[in-house]
């Protein structure tokens, strides 16, 4: 595909909405519930949005600088998203070595990339050089995240949660306290639930040969 086609589809979306994906990458995730592959669904789009900011900066043109700013902004919700999407699934205690492998390889060529639009001599940088940097920390974190052995990413998360359940039980009045620990310990007592079935009491299904 020729470079200003690709600017052009990009732009139109990018335009005509707030958020920092467009309608059909929402989809694709919506549609993407498996950690791993939404892992590499956020890797694609964070790359396709690095691919076109370094068309934006590779010719000086009125204007530019705003749409640098909104894809700068957009790159780094995207890398922001990724550890929200590790960390969650860390604590649900689901294995993503293949898509926490994936990450750390893509943030690591990004980070490079990065740096080298950071070192180009911009006449507009002053409008987007905080953007800029921001990109560039949060990828530089998010990859120290991915570098980081499993376990242990679990553990700091583990902490984490519990200093924060700690930090906002203290905010809460007394009574309000003692009633929230009531309902964990009730919560912890009470047998679960079996699944729902569609068998009849006493039916047993045919083994499979």
């Amino acid at each position: 595909m020729r470079p200003f086609l690709l600017l052009l589809l990009w732009l139109l979306p990018l335009s005509a909405q707030k958020d920092f994906l467009t309608a059909d990458e929402a989809d694709q995730v919506r549609l993407t519930q498996e950690p791993n592959l939404r892992l590499e669904l956020y890797v694609k789009f964070a790359k396709q949005r690095l691919a076109l900011l370094e068309q934006l900066v590779s010719r000086e043109k009125p204007g530019r600088s705003a749409m640098i700013h909104e894809v700068l902004d957009e790159y780094t919700k995207i890398i922001e998203t990724i550890d929200i999407v590790s960390d969650d699934a860390l604590r649900r205690r689901i294995d993503i070595t293949e898509g926490t492998k994936l990450v750390a390889k893509a943030e690591e060529e990004m980070k490079a990339r990065l740096e080298k639009i950071q070192a180009m001599d911009l006449k507009d940088r002053s409008r987007y050089e905080s953007a800029l940097a921001n990109a560039l920390q949060t990828t530089a974190d998010s990859l120290e995240l991915a570098q980081m052995e499993l376990k242990e990413r679990s553990a700091e998360i583990a902490t984490k949660d519990a200093r924060e359940k700690k930090a906002l039980e203290e905010m809460m009045q007394p009574k309000d306290r003692e009633a929230k620990q009531a309902e964990e310990k009730k919560a912890a007592e009470t047998p679960k639930k079996k699944p729902p079935t569609l068998r009849r009491k006493g039916e047993i299904l045919n083994k499979q040969p």
